[in-house]
């Protein structure tokens, strides 16, 4: 998929001569509706159209439209684990709980470019069976890579939004203009039923140029984590047991789907380096290429630090004892806070004293919290050569995990705790990813309420600058705890309060300009 992005250029043939086909105006010099849809070649660049909404600002970014997109990154400084101090895209609006419907950036672009990949695989499904040439087995697992993305797209909306309306249909302005919402749970069953045919139809694998195309796995594992969602105290009111013993199911069934050849890769700081791209743990992720597609991640993380860890995330590493930094018996020493740490810590983002790029860093390389952001990019302790030192705005291209197999080890042990408790297998897949940190296990005997507290922070530490953290705590309903606290650097400096109302913050609001043109759509509550 790196190297398949759609790059088509059309030259058509002007006739001469006096002949009738003067008297011909169909253009010749771009596509139209009547006359894309006619070879094979076009049907795949229009199923690599659908995939390109992904780098999109609105999703999870790399086109290089908002000056430095590194969307991805960026949703991490929603969450009590970074800071975005140049409220690039609106993402310390949100954070500081000042979002309305007239805000912009993230919470119009979201909302745009999730239906504007929805309407290319709505017309993918509708038009590619029109195609002629096509192999019958091919059209099916192209429609089926559709499918998953339409779901994700759809996924991605309700999951800030709440229900918005629900179109299957190739764009149409006339029918569609005025759509009210739909329900949330509407959108749910239909994600949920895209992802079943998806998932009947996708390979479990893919070779050569075909990597990153979503598979049988992806579509397993996204369902996995939509039922993990549905159960979790923001969607489950009533604490419905059933939910959670749905969601535990579709995670056991990623785990126990045979073929897939999924597993944690050995190193917890190379599975987010470029050689090692498309390795065993990745499920599916985003596709970045430089110079055709590249992201902007190493420009953010190293030099312009919009995604600056805070000093809440590095307190939450346990020491490599297995206990928190306020156990006397952790063996922390607040005169060397960074000493005999969780190894993530150090794989994770750099510190005060910390070798980065071949040097040791002070606290003035990284001025805005005196932490840097790591993973998904390339430097680390070791000086770059000379041709990577710098990268700049569109010149990384690591490719960004949206689901992986820790996540669905930590999907599993959340959802099986809740629902009979912490049994020897929510042991299991937690042993499992302790073991590649090289951390102690979880403590034998925990009752559930306990072993709640610790894969909450698992989560936390396995899954640190990967945008996950911010719809955790939303899901778990402590966002207005997590977020109504202050932003610490690493010294303990007060940089600003963050505000979070739960009354209204668990949602965001439906775009103003969304709102202008469609009247039908109703406001989310308090915006």
């Amino acid at each position: 998929m790196k190297k398949i992005y759609l790059l088509a250029v059309c030259a058509g043939f002007l006739a001469t001569g006096c002949n009738k086909s003067l008297l011909d105006t169909v253009p010749h010099d771009r596509y139209t509706e009547e006359t894309f849809w006619t070879t094979p070649e076009a049907a795949g660049a229009a199923l690599t159209g659908c995939y390109s909404v992904l780098r999109n600002d609105g999703v999870f970014g790399g086109k290089n439209t908002s000056g430095g997109s590194a969307t991805a990154l960026w949703e991490e400084t929603l969450s009590p684990n970074a800071y975005n101090q140049t409220n690039t895209m609106s993402f310390n609006a949100i954070a500081t709980g000042q979002q309305m419907s007239s805000t912009g950036g993230i919470v119009t672009a979201r909302y745009a470019d999730c239906y504007s990949g929805i309407g290319r695989c709505n017309t993918f499904l509708k038009k590619v069976d029109e195609v002629p040439g096509m192999d019958a087995a091919q059209v099916k697992r192209m429609k089926a890579e559709a499918t998953f993305l339409r779901a994700l797209y759809y996924f991605t909306l309700q999951n800030y939004y709440g229900g918005v309306p629900l179109i299957l249909d190739p764009p149409d302005r006339d029918a569609q203009q005025d759509l009210p919402r739909n329900t949330r749970e509407e959108v749910i069953t239909q994600v949920l039923a895209d992802l079943d045919a998806a998932a009947a139809a996708l390979p479990l694998k893919y070779s050569g140029t075909d990597l990153g195309r979503a598979t049988k796995g992806a579509a397993m594992a996204l369902k996995a984590r939509v039922l993990l969602y549905e159960a979790s105290p923001l969607l489950n009111i009533a604490n419905n047991s059933q939910k959670w013993v749905a969601a535990a199911a579709a995670a056991k069934a990623v785990m126990d789907e045979a073929g897939t050849g999924y597993g944690l890769f050995d190193n917890y700081r190379a599975l987010f380096l470029q050689p090692n791209e498309n390795n065993k743990e990745v499920i599916f992720d985003v596709q970045y290429i430089f110079p055709n597609q590249g992201s902007s991640f190493d420009l953010i993380c190293t030099q312009y630090n919009t995604n600056a860890p805070l000093l809440g995330l590095a307190q939450a590493y346990y020491t490599n004892k297995g206990l928190p930094i306020s156990d006397p018996a952790s063996g922390y020493d607040a005169a060397h806070p960074y000493l005999n740490r969780d190894p993530r810590l150090y794989a994770t983002f750099t510190y005060p004293g910390d070798v980065y790029k071949g040097d040791t860093i002070k606290a003035s390389r990284f001025a805005i919290t005196g932490y840097g952001m790591k993973k998904f990019g390339i430097y680390d302790s070791i000086k770059p050569p000379k041709d990577k030192s710098d990268l700049k705005d569109g010149q990384s291209d690591i490719n960004f995990i949206v689901l992986r197999y820790a996540d669905i080890l930590l999907m599993y042990a959340e959802a099986q705790n809740e629902a009979v408790g912490p049994d020897a297998t929510v042991y299991d897949a937690l042993d499992k990813i302790r073991d590649r940190a090289k951390m102690p296990r979880i403590p034998a005997g925990l009752l559930k309420d306990d072993m709640r507290k610790e894969i909450r922070h698992e989560r936390r530490i396995e899954l640190a600058g990967e945008g996950m953290y911010y719809n955790d705590i939303r899901r778990w309903k402590t966002a207005e705890k997590e977020l109504n606290a202050d932003v610490l650097t690493y010294s303990g400096k007060f940089i600003e309060k963050r505000s979070f109302d739960p009354n209204r913050d668990y949602w965001w609001p439906i775009p103003l300009g969304e709102k202008d043109l469609n009247p039908a759509l109703e406001q989310n509550k308090g915006y």
